[in-house]
């Protein structure tokens, strides 16, 4: 049953659009026929979640599978949250409003060790036990009724989920290791069939675990080493990765109305990388690597443009650069939308590839922001971490960006890293400092740069994997890179707090003993973790938990950098910047001790990270081998496939950059609505969704000649949050002109169904803008009837208001000022008004026409309440704005 949520998502709370589920290309199908009833979770707030592309790609295949559905939840904000659990209400799905405990399961996508928190306080407020175990005590079965269970099933997937899920084991049934596009849909097959024989709640889990990438870790105990071995004979001793292949096609779906963090199509290039950075865990989980076809690509973008409406695509990978058809696909999209004023952005990018074929296909008439990722500042460091990158590379790279007109350019370092010494520390900022005096002209301004310094934080199933760094350490090493960077002009630098990555690094390589301690930190105020804002509590209360779960010694290792492999059996010798000695191989018995997730097989050899690891410290390459030899990391074969690498395509003549259309030929003014769940979508949405709507109607606006150039859309007066109306204005001027009922009909077709159009009307090109020609605006307002009152008090209140000549009102200035203005001076008529749509039967509806002027001279509604107080004494209460029509100037 869906829980009425109409006393939760109100204007009061912060971006209430957040949790409407109406989304443009979200689908939605007939609970009543779905077998398989799937949420898929995203543990953070909305504007990070729903522009998360895997999120959006296996929301898409989900509700591609016959008898299933998909709908979607998102970590409420807090004021929400302290609403759902103020009112008893659980936590529900975004579509369809149903509790989550209503479906069949639940997913998480675990990509960040101290997320875990986020999923807590999600099953939380969802009504859900958190654990397994609890889980499995609420199952149920009376007589002929087959075992099920009172709660959904809960997984995660993800990166972290992937790498070392035993930190998290308590608290998920299972897990999905690897690539989710054909995993999932394996998932939803046998649910649906153990759902339709009957299955009890452990006869469906021991069937999923025969899925390859499916880990459910009750079926699994933890040794005293912390290893992890099966308790049954049923079930895989190792569980392995999964691998699929990108369809770009997937990507198209879900554009919010309100603003997320990626505000942009973004279609998937390349999946996997073979760089062999000896510190990336993203790069060892994710291979073999493998490049998408260019005319899958282009055709996935080119559709998703048009359905979409956007004015921006990302194209997605690893290492975007190692996409060889990279400048051909860019170059041959900026050709085809030449003339819809699109740009293209791209994640960091390997600098050695950057060239000016790919300086020529970024930006638009909006230049995109430009980042590398250099890691080291010396050549023997970036040598140990497997970079392959040299200063000459380097240098060309960022030439290449700054003569093709980047004026500032973002760059990513770390320290920390195996075998640093102070001089490579200090190398980071020598780095900076060259390439800022060789970027140097007459007529520019100097080369500037924002650097990010974050701090090694050592991954799971990556060759510096037995590497930790001292927190003293990383203090000190930031110190002196902040001595060195005072002295440098143009150059802005951001360092990563050191207790976050001790945190990360300490959850990141734990097992099943940190479960408890997650727990704890959540119950202490633990969760939002990654932001700033948050991170005193946050360390807070995980020092506390752990100290609590009896783990302060564990923790104080990683403090410490006492996990260091550079210390042990000799290797202090090399830190200090010399070679191994003889009598120390780095085949030390350490290395060979079980680690807590041996089990996940991810395709790469153990012994190979290790022998990688050897190659570190002796600041051996081992080439791409996307590119060059196999470098016998063991992925390659049955289950996990091969590399696929795409020659690159001839790159298209370039057809020249977008020309703004500023020839106004035609100005078309419409009248329309905000209704429904429209109302708390704010006024700056409402703007991005017009010119979305657009692009996708095809029709053809006019845009200024400003830069960069803007759609000439004009809407005449925003509207309080949480407002309906039936009487709105926005101005349209084409740079061809149409038919007015066509353009009306185009319009009708891509607009949301509680945006109505009432009418369009063509107008003479030098007719006043309809924000310039504002003269009044007309609201009904309904309002809590204090239980004392009577109508007869209303109509006097009413006439004393009409008879004053002042009332005089404090507001704030946009400055900060604080100025009196006579709200009479601003009313024109104010009376009572009978309707049917009175909210209850203690609420009374006023209709009143108040200044709307485009100086600022404005009545409010909060403004004609203040005014009713004033004179009836009372506290009143607003229950709903309704505007009926703005009124224009002859």
């Amino acid at each position: 049953m869906a829980i009425a949520v109409e006393k939760l998502i109100t204007s009061d709370i912060i971006k209430p659009g957040r949790y409407l589920g109406n989304e443009h290309l979200a689908i939605r199908k007939p609970w009543e026929t779905a077998v398989i009833r799937w949420v898929l979770t995203y543990p953070e707030v909305y504007e990070v979640g729903a522009s998360n592309l895997g999120h959006i790609i296996l929301y898409n295949i989900l509700n591609a599978q016959p008898r299933q559905l998909c709908d979607r939840a998102y970590l409420p904000n807090s004021d929400l949250a302290a609403k759902l659990r103020a009112t008893k209400t659980p936590l529900f799905a975004v579509e369809s409003k149903r509790s989550l405990t209503e479906f069949d399961i639940l997913g998480f996508s675990l990509s960040y060790e101290l997320g875990a928190t986020n999923i807590l306080e999600m099953l939380d407020l969802a009504e859900i036990p958190l654990t397994w175990k609890e889980r499995n005590e609420g199952t149920k079965g009376h007589g002929n009724i087959p075992q099920s269970s009172c709660y959904p099933l809960i997984f995660a997937g993800g990166q972290t989920a992937t790498s070392n899920p035993e930190p998290y084991a308590d608290f998920f049934d299972f897990f999905a290791l690897g690539d989710g596009e054909e995993l999932l849909p394996e998932i939803g097959l046998v649910l649906e069939e153990g759902k339709q024989a009957g299955l009890s709640r452990q006869e469906l889990l021991l069937d999923l675990a025969q899925i390859p990438g499916v880990y459910v870790p009750q079926f699994y105990d933890m040794a005293a080493d912390g290893s992890v071995h099966p308790n049954r004979p049923d079930v895989p001793k190792r569980i392995l990765r999964r691998v699929a292949t990108p369809i770009p096609a997937y990507s198209i779906g879900l554009v919010p109305y309100v603003e997320t963090v990626h505000d942009r199509l973004t279609i998937e290039i390349r999946r996997g990388c073979t760089r062999g950075c000896r510190f990336c865990q993203p790069g060892m989980l994710t291979r073999p690597a493998r490049d998408v076809e260019p005319e899958k690509v282009v055709t996935a973008i080119e559709k998703g443009m048009r359905e979409t409406g956007y004015n921006e695509f990302s194209l997605l990978s690893l290492s975007c650069s190692d996409y060889l058809s990279l400048p051909a696909v860019g170059m041959e999209i900026k050709n085809r939308l030449k003339n819809d004023n699109i740009s293209l952005s791209l994640p960091s990018q390997r600098v050695d590839r950057f060239d000016e074929n790919i300086a020529n296909i970024l930006g638009g008439m909006r230049q995109s922001g430009l980042t590398f990722a250099p890691e080291a500042g010396t050549q023997r460091m970036r040598d140990i971490i497997n970079k392959g990158l040299t200063n000459e590379e380097l240098l060309r790279g960022v030439k290449t960006a700054w003569e093709k007109g980047w004026d500032k350019i973002k760059l990513y370092f770390m320290i920390g890293l195996p075998g640093e010494t102070d001089a490579d520390v200090l190398g980071i900022a020598e780095t900076v400092s060259w390439l800022q005096r060789e970027c140097r002209a007459k007529g520019r301004k100097p080369l500037a740069f924002n650097l990010t310094i974050s701090n090694f934080t050592p991954k799971p199933h990556t060759p510096f994997q037995w590497h930790s760094v001292a927190t003293a350490e990383f203090e000190r090493k930031q110190k002196l890179l902040q001595q060195e960077f005072r002295r440098m002009k143009g150059v802005k630098v951001n360092f990563t707090d050191v207790r976050l990555s001790a945190m990360e690094d300490f959850i990141g390589r734990g097992d099943r003993s940190l479960g408890k301690v997650l727990h704890r930190a959540w119950e202490l105020g633990a969760g939002m973790d990654s932001w700033y804002d948050s991170i005193e509590r946050a360390y807070n209360a995980w020092g506390v938990a752990i100290a609590e779960a009896g783990l302060s010694w564990k923790y104080r290792q990683v403090e410490n950098g006492e996990w260091n492999v550079m210390e042990m059996g000799g290797f202090g010798d090399w830190e200090m910047g010399r070679k191994i000695s003889p009598h120390h191989p780095i085949t030390e018995p350490c290395l060979d001790k079980p680690l807590p997730w041996d089990h996940i097989d991810t395709g790469i050899d153990k012994k190979w990270l290790q022998e990688d690891l050897k190659r570190a410290l002796e600041a051996v390459i081992v080439p791409d081998c996307s590119f060059d030899g196999c470098s016998h990391c063991g992925v390659c074969g049955p289950d996990f496939g091969h590399n696929i690498v795409i020659p690159p395509l001839p790159i298209p003549e370039f057809a020249g950059q977008f020309v703004p259309n500023t020839t106004r030929f035609q100005r078309l003014r419409v009248w329309f609505g905000k209704q429904g769940d429209m109302a708390l979508v704010s006024h700056l949405d409402i703007m991005r969704l017009f010119d979305r709507a657009m692009r996708r109607a095809g029709l053809p606006i006019a845009f200024t000649g400003g830069y960069p150039p803007s759609p000439r859309i004009s809407v005449a007066s925003a509207l309080p949050l949480g407002a309906t109306s039936s009487g709105e204005i926005v101005d349209f001027e084409l740079a061809q002109r149409l038919d007015v009922d066509t353009f009306r009909q185009r319009l009708v077709e891509v607009l949301p169904r509680d945006i109505p159009i009432y009418d369009v009307a063509e107008l003479d090109l030098k007719a006043p803008a309809a924000t310039q020609g504002l003269e009044a605006a007309e609201y009904v307002l309904t309002i809590a009837v204090p239980e004392s009152s009577t109508a007869t008090q209303w109509q006097d209140w009413l006439d004393t208001i009409k008879h004053k000549s002042e009332l005089w009102y404090e507001q704030t200035t946009k400055s900060g000022k604080t100025q009196l203005v006579n709200l009479r001076d601003r009313l024109f008529e104010m009376e009572l008004v009978e309707t049917t749509d009175v909210v209850t039967q203690s609420a009374l509806s006023l209709r009143y026409l108040g200044s709307c002027r485009p100086d600022g001279t404005l009545l409010r509604p909060e403004q004609v309440l203040f005014m009713l107080e004033q004179v009836s004494g009372q506290e009143l209460q607003l229950l709903q704005i309704h505007r009926q029509r703005l009124l224009l100037r002859d």
